[in-house]
C-alpha cells in the first residue's frame, strides 16, 4: 500500500542522488533518485490566486478541482493550491511512468475545458466554500490578506460569492495559456532517474514556453476587517509586514514565531515555553489560545500574533498578546529562548522532510523560486546564524509596523487595530 511504499523510499533515501537543471526554455528539472520501487512526479506551477484579476477571481480555485477530471489507471494523482502555487502531483509504480506522464501533459499542457464539466464543477465551488465557512481560522486568514494587501496576495484561495458558477471554460483556459508556461514551471521526480525526467519535460512543456503574463508585486497597506457574529469565541489575527520566503529575514521571524509559541509540541499538551501563553495566563484567568502567526511569499511577508478567547475577554488577551511580542522588541529575550525556538525550527524543518510529500513540497518550491536546491545541511546552518539582535529587530518591525487586523465572533469587547 502507499504507506509501505513510503517507508520503502525513506529507507532508501542514504542512497539518494540529487540533479537539478535548468531547460532553454526556462523549466526547471530536480530530481532524486533514490531507487524506491515508488515514483512521484510533481509540476508546480507559479499560478495560485494571487495572479488572478478583478475579472476572473475564483479561477484558481475552479482550476483546482478541474483537474479530478483527468483521471488515468494504475496512477494515484492530486492537486493543491497556494496563493502563489499550483501543484500536480502523481504517484505510480516505476513500471507505469509512461501513464503517469501521459496524466501530467494532460492536466498541464494539453487541457480542456468543456462547458458542461465546467458547469458541473460549481458544487463542488459550493461545498468547498461551505467547509471552509465551517471553520473560524480559515476566514480569519482570508479576511487578514484581503485587508493586508491592495492587490495580488488579496485574492483569496476561495472562489468568491458573486463568481460562483460564473467561472467559464473561456477564463480557464485563458488563465493557463497565460500562467502555465515553461519559465513559470518546475519539474520534481522521486524516484525518478534525472534523463528519464528530463525527457518528460521536454516533450511536457513542448506547447508553451517563456514566461507568461507580467506579475504584479504584492503592495502592503494594513488595514482592519471584522466579521460580527454571535459566537462566543472570538479569533483575532494581528500582524505587520514580514519576511520574503527564502531570505535571511525569513529565518528569523520563523524562529521568532516558536520564541513567542506556534503551538504545543506534544499531543494535547501545552506550550510552557510560548510566551504568549505566559503573558496572556498573567492577564486573565478564563480559557484562550494564542499562536504566533508567520507567513512568507515571493515578494512579501506577515508576522504576527493570533488568539482565540471568550468575547468578554478578548481584549485583555490580545492586548496581552500583543506586550508579549513588544517585551521581545525592548530586548526580554534570553540566549536560551533563542537556542531553543532554533531547534524547534531546525527540528521541525528535519522531520517535515522525512514524508515523501514533504519532500516533494520543500525541493519543488526551491526549484521554482531559484531554479536550484539547497541541502538540508546549509538550511540548517542559516538557521543557526539568527542571531540575538536579528530577533529583537523583527519584533521591533512587528511592534513598530503598520497593522492589519482581521477579527470575528461577538466583537463588542475587541479592540480596533488602532487600539493595540
Amino acid at each position: 500500500n502507499r504507506h509501505e511504499l513510503n517507508s520503502a523510499r525513506c529507507g532508501f533515501r542514504t542512497l539518494a542522488r540529487w540533479l537539478v537543471s535548468k531547460l532553454p526554455n526556462g523549466l526547471v528539472v530536480a530530481s532524486l533518485e533514490n531507487n524506491s520501487p515508488l515514483s512521484s512526479v510533481g509540476v508546480f506551477v507559479k499560478a495560485g490566486c494571487r495572479y488572478e484579476t478583478v475579472g476572473n477571481q475564483g479561477v484558481s480555485h475552479v482550476l483546482r478541482l478541474a483537474a479530478n477530471l483527468v483521471l488515468f489507471e494504475c496512477v494515484f494523482s492530486y492537486v493543491t493550491s497556494s496563493r502563489e502555487t499550483t501543484v500536480y502531483t502523481a504517484d505510480c509504480l516505476r513500471d507505469h511512468l509512461d501513464l503517469l506522464f501521459e496524466f501530467l501533459v494532460n492536466v498541464t499542457a494539453a487541457q480542456d475545458f468543456r462547458p458542461w464539466e465546467v458547469d458541473d464543477l460549481t458544487s463542488r465551488v459550493k461545498i468547498d466554500k461551505a467547509l471552509a465557512q465551517q471553520c473560524p481560522q480559515i476566514g480569519v486568514i482570508e479576511k487578514l490578506h484581503e485587508a493586508a494587501y491592495k492587490n495580488a496576495l488579496s485574492n483569496s484561495l476561495y472562489c468568491p460569492d458573486y463568481m460562483v458558477g460564473r467561472v467559464s471554460s473561456t477564463q480557464l483556459q485563458s488563465f493557463v495559456e497565460d500562467h502555465f508556461t515553461a519559465g513559470r514551471m518546475a519539474l520534481v521526480g522521486l524516484g525518478v532517474q534525472h534523463s528519464v525526467l528530463r525527457q518528460m519535460a521536454e516533450g511536457l512543456l513542448s506547447v508553451r514556453s517563456g514566461a507568461g503574463a507580467p506579475v504584479a508585486k504584492a503592495v502592503y497597506r494594513g488595514g482592519e476587517l471584522r466579521v460580527q457574529n454571535n459566537d462566543d469565541l472570538v479569533h483575532a489575527l494581528i500582524t505587520s509586514e514580514g519576511g520574503v520566503t527564502g531570505s535571511a529575514e525569513a529565518n528569523t521571524f520563523s524562529v521568532l514565531q516558536r520564541i513567542m509559541g506556534a503551538g504545543p509540541h506534544v499531543k494535547r499538551g501545552s506550550n510552557i515555553t510560548s510566551k504568549l501563553s505566559q503573558g496572556i495566563a498573567k492577564a486573565t484567568t478564563q480559557p484562550f489560545d494564542a499562536t504566533a502567526f508567520n507567513a512568507s511569499y515571493s515578494d512579501s511577508g506577515l508576522f504576527g500574533v493570533y488568539t482565540i478567547a471568550q468575547a468578554d475577554s478578548a481584549g485583555e488577551v490580545i492586548k496581552a498578546a500583543i506586550a508579549q511580542v513588544r517585551g521581545v522588541a525592548e530586548g526580554n529575550v534570553s540566549e536560551a529562548d533563542i537556542s531553543r525556538a532554533k531547534n524547534q525550527v531546525k527540528s521541525e524543518y528535519l522531520m517535515s522532510m522525512e514524508s515523501s510529500e514533504g519532500l516533494m513540497e520543500e525541493i519543488g518550491a526551491q526549484a521554482l523560486t531559484t531554479a536550484a536546491y539547497q541541502l538540508p545541511d546549509a538550511v540548517l546552518q542559516a538557521i543557526d546564524a539568527v542571531t540575538q539582535d536579528d530577533v529583537v529587530k523583527a519584533a521591533k518591525q512587528f511592534v513598530d509596523g503598520k497593522k492589519t487586523m482581521a477579527a470575528s465572533g461577538h466583537l463588542a469587547n475587541t479592540p480596533f487595530v488602532d487600539e493595540v
